[in-house]
């Protein structure tokens, strides 16, 4: 196994690993103000907390709907690059760049009570809120994703172990999502409903993002599941960018 296959593998460990340190900090006294979390479930916000909260589940979704435009601009450009491609040699850079702008928004402005846009320093926030420093490690997968496959795309990155990245932060996506919270739905008088809407919208997620996983490292090899993988996968893609386009809290 090449070192770089092993550094993927060992990000996606210490992603699931540092998630799972900054929840096992997390008392059950300990709220912090990102989503109006210094109230119980069940208690009725005053007006403006509950406007903080209508304000946390807009930027949610919309954050949400934009990462699936990108998706589904993604998978659309890997289907019609090959046929494109003799026209416009460039459209084999347009669906790692669609990664590559999506990791920059969700790391600029998945959490907009951070800096600069918000109070808190990027610091406390990560350190001190497992929601936030979930969202900056999607961010950095996109963005790991991203340039990997420019590299790949432009033929500067030949190494057998390039095709396997995406597959490997895929899977560490995905697994996270598995854990990923979302203090916003945790509130009001169907707190629980709502919490169970969004995990099992995040559960899809993780499953077509594992089937992408996998589809995507099949379409990279050379077998004969190379052909109906390398259209099979981009599908996917765009089913998970769907999904995303119509999330709801």
């Amino acid at each position: 196994m090449n070192r770089y296959f092993r550094f993927s593998l060992l990000l996606a460990i210490f992603s699931l690993l540092t998630s799972a340190n900054v929840l096992a900090q997390e008392s059950p006294a300990h709220h912090h103000d990102h989503a109006g979390m210094s109230m119980p479930m069940d208690d009725a916000p005053d007006p403006a907390a509950q406007a903080k909260l209508l304000h946390d589940k807009k930027e949610s979704e919309f954050n949400h709907h934009l990462a699936g435009i990108f998706v589904i601009l993604a998978g659309l450009f890997i289907l019609t690059s090959a046929r494109l491609n003799h026209r416009w040699p460039a459209i084999r850079y347009a669906w790692p760049l669609c990664f590559l702008l999506s990791g920059i928004f969700v790391l600029v402005f998945s959490d907009t009570e951070l800096w600069p846009f918000g109070p808190k320093d990027w610091w406390t926030g990560i350190t001190g809120n497992l929601e936030v420093l979930q969202h900056k490690m999607f961010a950095i997968i996109l963005l790991g994703l991203g340039i990997i496959e420019l590299l790949r795309a432009n033929g500067k990155l030949r190494a057998a172990w390039s095709a396997w990245v995406f597959p490997a932060l895929a899977v560490a996506g995905s697994v996270m999502l598995l854990f990923h919270t979302h203090d916003a739905g945790m509130h009001g008088p169907n707190g629980m409903e709502t919490m169970e809407h969004i995990q099992l919208q995040h559960l899809s997620y993780a499953a077509l993002g594992g089937g992408i996983a996998v589809t995507k490292g099949l379409s990279d090899t050379n077998t004969f599941l190379r052909r109906p993988f390398g259209a099979f996968w981009p599908l996917l893609m765009i089913a998970l960018g769907l999904l995303l386009v119509f999330y709801t809290e």
